[in-house]
């Protein structure tokens, strides 16, 4: 039985299609610092915790 592991990390093109945006909104989020990510190697990579905060964050400010 061959289980699937949950990613530890997402690449932009991942998140992109997540958050349900084009791939330049995603890549200037993460420029602007909106979107927290980190580089590893040539490639930039987002933490699924980063993400939930991004989403918690607009939520909060949609609702104040």
């Amino acid at each position: 039985m061959q289980t699937t592991l949950p990613p530890k990390w997402y690449t932009t093109a991942q998140v992109a299609e997540m958050l349900g945006f084009g791939l330049y909104k995603t890549k200037s989020l993460i420029a602007s610092g909106e979107l927290r990510s980190l580089k590893d190697g040539r490639y930039r990579r987002i933490l699924p915790e980063w993400v939930d905060e991004y989403v918690s964050r607009r939520v909060q400010e949609y609702e104040a």
